[in-house]
């Protein structure tokens, strides 16, 4: 099949619906459960090149840098990046350090390890792990990103995190042109709901990733017991077999509606999914454009636990719009 781009808010720039995430790419077992080689990585960023997703995104700190270093080999045995390709990055602190010149010297190591210069979007990534006002202080790290937006270095700044009540604070600040939240809007956690709706009234564009909230929705097998990189609580595995029943009654899989549910959302410009395996791209564009049936998402909207189960228990929760008010 063939999709349109869509136009990622005031930016200029255009993602594909569904986006290669590139956290797998690196090899990252102590979150996915496996590795990945060097070959199977590139050979996968190739035949991404050829699909119909036209936008990887990937991170300065994963796998200690692999992530780049695999993607950026694989654009220089491809050749150059079509026309139209996008390749989305984060900077990342060195240990403690998320200092301006540890951002900096991100920018210089991802820059190299991709091959690509001026980065297009750049992330500040997780920065809740840190301490705000260090964070916002003049010469920390927002001000070297503004400094590497304003010269040219990178051509629009994203926010990348991941607890909403941080993510929050960070929002408001009023300069960055992007939004990326994960596992925290997913079939079973809907954490981000008042962040993305903040991000709708300051026109800040959102991209959604780990919907499959670290692997458990991908689970056909139900042995997983971790959502979002932590165990999940009794209450939400209960759900997630519930809905992965429901899923079978009506034709079709748990990953392919956590795909969908997301891909379904107005409010979400794009979804990141991550992959290792070239057989996974055709199933993944062909789950974020089937269209499910309207009581299929009823069902699963019966299902979805309660905001204390959720990874954010605490985030605004009122007035959320249901599965099938946002199709």
């Amino acid at each position: 099949m063939t999709w349109d781009l869509v136009e990622l808010g005031a930016t200029g720039l255009r993602v594909s619906p569904v986006i290669l995430g590139g956290g797998p790419l690196g090899s990252m077992p102590e979150n996915f459960g496996y590795e990945v080689a060097e070959r199977d990585a590139i050979a996968l960023v190739h035949a991404v090149i050829e699909s119909d997703i036209r936008t990887i995104d990937t991170a300065n700190g994963y796998s200690q840098g692999r992530s780049e270093q695999r993607i950026g080999r694989a654009i220089a045995e491809y050749g150059r990046l079509p026309d139209g390709f996008l390749v989305i990055t984060k900077v990342d602190p060195a240990g403690s350090d998320y200092s301006g010149t540890r951002v900096r010297r991100s920018l210089d190591e991802s820059a190299e390890r991709l091959g690509l210069s001026p980065l297009p979007l750049v992330h500040l990534h997780d920065p809740e792990f840190h301490d705000f006002a260090g964070m916002t202080a003049p010469g920390g790290p927002i001000d070297a990103l503004l400094a590497a937006r304003e010269s040219g270095q990178i051509g629009h700044l994203g926010l990348a995190g991941g607890d909403v009540r941080e993510m929050a604070r960070y929002l408001e600040l009023g300069v960055f042109d992007v939004l990326l939240v994960h596992n925290r809007w997913t079939l079973v956690d809907r954490s981000a709901d008042a962040l993305m709706a903040r991000a709708a009234e300051l026109n800040v564009p959102v991209l959604n990733a780990a919907v499959f909230g670290g692997g458990i929705l991908a689970d056909e097998s139900g042995t997983s017991t971790h959502y979002g990189y932590r165990p999940a609580s009794a209450a939400k595995l209960d759900a997630i077999r519930g809905m992965r029943a429901v899923c079978r009654t009506w034709g079709t899989t748990l990953s392919d509606a956590a795909i969908r549910c997301s891909t379904r959302d107005p409010r979400i410009c794009a979804t990141i999914v991550g992959m290792s395996k070239v057989g996974r791209i055709v199933p993944t564009v062909s789950a974020a454009t089937h269209e499910l049936p309207d009581e299929l998402w009823r069902e699963l909207e019966a299902l979805l636990p309660e905001p204390d189960h959720w990874l954010d228990a605490d985030s605004p929760a009122t007035d959320i719009p249901t599965f099938s008010e946002r199709s």
